[in-house]
């Protein structure tokens, strides 16, 4: 296993080294912002390197979402028989080109990354230290004391009795948690059209991501090094304002984002919309956006005729 993983093993430990060069002058070489430094501009590079995976996964749910109704139209047909109903569904995805498990792609393309900078981080933690990948052991032995508001990057929640470590790896475990909640309900409030709540397969997915994904970080974060905390805080962050940016800027039609961007689109150009784009409007039921700047036309009376 450590041979199939070396490549990425010098891979992470190369762009950790060179950002860490980058920034020592600044820091000190010792610092652990220095170290810390270094991780944040691998979560950089490895999520630009990313982009297409995510774009494909925005795709794919989008593709998804419109195929809902004929994923029910199959559920109700086939309600008896989970083998049909399976099938079908099968069928369904491959006419589209869809893949219901693209929405995992970005996490599982950083699984090996993630994997491979815990054992990288993890050498550095154990003692006496051991080196992966280009590191060397005056490397490791540096990173090893290196310490950021008092508490060694290599150090985890379970493995050591220092104060220090035990708030912020409690800070980074609470954080990377709370990012991966509101980043979820981010998705399911304004990133997704409203849904027949009743024995819809995404919609479930989507609530089952939202709780069990934050208790995996915090039950699995006290193992974790607080550099891989570092990791995994950054890359929640960064996933948070690249789906806020593409729900602000693009979002999926007929979400609460897309009938709000509409709204605010009609509202510049002086249109009105109809009252079935305006589900979010707090107007009255059969009214129109109130245009603000438009002046009002008269309402022409009836004269009366003259005998």
């Amino acid at each position: 296993m450590s041979n199939i993983l070396n490549p990425l093993y010098i891979a992470v430990s190369w762009v950790i080294i060179m950002i860490h060069k980058l920034v020592s002058p600044i820091f000190s070489p010792d610092s652990g912002v220095s170290w810390a430094l270094s991780i944040i501009g691998l979560v950089i590079i490895i999520r630009i390197l990313l982009i297409p995976l995510f774009v494909k996964q925005i795709k794919s749910q989008r593709a998804l979402t419109a195929l809902q109704p004929h994923l029910k139209a199959i559920q109700s047909k086939h309600k008896d028989d989970r083998q049909k109903q399976s099938e079908e569904m099968m069928k369904l995805y491959k006419e589209h080109k869809t893949n219901p498990l693209a929405s995992c792609f970005p996490i599982l393309a950083q699984a090996p990354i993630f994997f491979a900078l815990f054992t990288v981080l993890n050498g550095i933690g154990k003692k006496p230290p051991r080196a992966h990948g280009v590191l060397t052991i005056a490397d490791v032995n540096n990173a090893a004391h290196a310490t950021i508001f008092g508490a060694p990057i290599s150090a985890t929640f379970l493995g050591s009795t220092n104060g220090s470590v035990k708030i912020v790896t409690v800070f980074l475990i609470a954080f990377m948690s709370i990012t991966t909640f509101t980043t979820q309900r981010q998705l399911m409030v304004k990133g997704m059209p409203k849904m027949d709540s009743s024995n819809n397969m995404m919609l479930q997915q989507q609530k089952i991501m939202l709780y069990a994904f934050p208790l995996i970080f915090a039950v699995s974060g006290v193992n974790f090094p607080i550099g891989v905390l570092i990791y995994w805080s950054t890359t929640n962050l960064w996933t948070w304002g690249q789906q806020f940016y593409v729900i602000k800027r693009n979002p999926t039609p007929g979400s609460p984002a897309y009938l709000e961007l509409q709204a605010k689109r009609a509202r510049k150009s002086g249109i009105e919309l109809p009252v079935e784009n305006q589900e979010e409007s707090p107007q009255t039921p059969g009214s129109t956006l109130e245009i603000k700047g438009q002046r009002q036309q008269p309402v022409k009376k009836k004269r009366p005729k003259k005998k």
